[in-house]
């Protein structure tokens, strides 16, 4: 790939937008379906819980995801009017349980302790006020609550020929130390390494990834 074709890949990956985006988002769910697996299976879902995911791409994982226990309602946030549509489309069959919505990627639209479970899957690397949305992930989540941050460690993401265009990397001191400054306290960081396909159509690719359970 060069640089124009990296640059629309970075663009595509923070906010995937018409027919390329489309594309992109069939992509990320195919590498990313493990991570996003994981990171649910640490939600540790109970029946009727509600569940918020913040940057829910396509959601070609929701099937998965409502099959964990009975009466689960799930509601996805995304920055991208394109991957709201395509979500919603994707999964018709589950209407009656999922809600998709577009926001400013700053302010969650829902009232204090609204949701039981949070997670969000790579879409650290774009937060533009980590601190200030952290604490807004907090006020939304319910009491003993849990919230689930899954991310790409640096010094993997770092080798990647498209984060030089709009990612921010974090390792896991950096991570903890945001947190230790925002209103969540209880945090437990689990290690994962994984073989995927590279998205840049290259050679296979290992890939460390934390994830973070964060108990309010």
């Amino acid at each position: 790939m060069n640089t124009e074709d990296l640059k629309l890949l970075a663009k595509n990956l923070a906010n995937p937008d018409g027919e390329k985006g489309i594309e992109v988002a069939e992509m990320m769910n195919a590498t990313n379906i493990s991570m996003t697996l994981e990171s649910i299976k640490s939600m540790e879902l109970n029946p009727a819980d509600h569940i918020l995911e913040i940057g829910h791409g396509n959601a070609g994982h929701l099937e998965q995801l409502l099959k964990h226990t009975d009466n689960l309602s799930y509601t996805g946030l995304d920055i991208s009017e394109t991957m709201r549509n395509e979500a919603a489309e994707k999964n018709k069959a589950f209407r009656n349980q999922a809600e998709f919505m577009v926001y400013d990627g700053r302010n969650i639209p829902f009232e204090d302790r609204y949701f039981d479970k949070i997670f969000t899957v790579n879409t650290l690397y774009f937060w533009t006020s980590p601190l200030d949305f952290l604490n807004e992930i907090y006020r939304v989540l319910k009491d003993n609550g849990t919230f689930v941050l899954t991310f790409g460690q640096k010094d993997f993401m770092e080798n990647l020929p498209f984060t030089s265009y709009g990612f921010q990397l974090y390792t896991n001191n950096d991570v903890q130390k945001l947190i230790s400054k925002s209103e969540f306290s209880e945090v437990t960081f689990t290690q994962k390494e994984e073989w995927i396909k590279s998205k840049t159509g290259d050679e296979p690719v290992k890939r460390r990834y934390t994830i973070l359970t964060i108990k309010k």
